[in-house]
């Protein structure tokens, strides 16, 4: 997968953090007393200024299932580069079964994104892309798969830096 540990963010720089559920799953134990039914929960946060994380909680209840998401999401938050309400440029990913694609789109576009595509984008603050998934539609590996894609992104700024040259030289060649 992408090499997320590069984009890390803490907590405390951040402003409010909003949270996305993505799915929820009830999985079921049979034991000699009966079955035990418990949930596990995926879920996304992001303060929609180019910071997004997502987590996963299990636990007996929904509810607690879910603020386990939240709490697990937060300490896996990204930053990922946001041009004018889009990304900088075409990405692809693969994770599990489900391969993910992202492209930048004209204003007014919108998120052109299926569900658990769709939760991330909005999370990181994205307004107009289109995204395309082929491949397993399990939206675990699906958030995995787009995060993934938005950590390998960089903007001209980042790669003129890294070479050590002018932005003009980058878009100049």
């Amino acid at each position: 997968m992408a090499n997320i540990n590069k984009n890390r963010v803490r907590t405390s720089d951040l402003g409010e953090l909003t949270d996305r559920l993505v799915a929820i799953n009830r999985v079921t134990k049979v034991t000699k007393g009966g079955r035990t039914f418990t949930f596990s929960a995926i879920v996304v946060v992001g303060n929609g200024n180019g910071v997004v994380g997502y987590g996963l909680g299990k636990a007996a209840e929904v509810t607690v299932a879910i603020s386990k998401g939240v709490e697990d999401a937060k300490k896996n938050l990204v930053k990922i580069p946001v041009l004018n309400g889009t990304i900088p440029h075409k990405q692809e990913m693969r994770f599990g079964g489900s391969e993910v694609m992202i492209r930048p789109a004209a204003p007014g576009t919108g998120i052109i994104a299926g569900g658990a595509m769709r939760a991330v984008l909005e999370s990181a603050g994205i307004k107009n892309v289109l995204a395309k998934s082929k491949g397993s539609s399990n939206p675990h590996n699906l958030v995995k798969a787009t995060i993934g894609a938005l950590c390998e992104l960089r903007d001209a700024h980042s790669v003129a830096q890294l070479r050590g040259i002018s932005m003009t030289k980058v878009f100049n060649g």
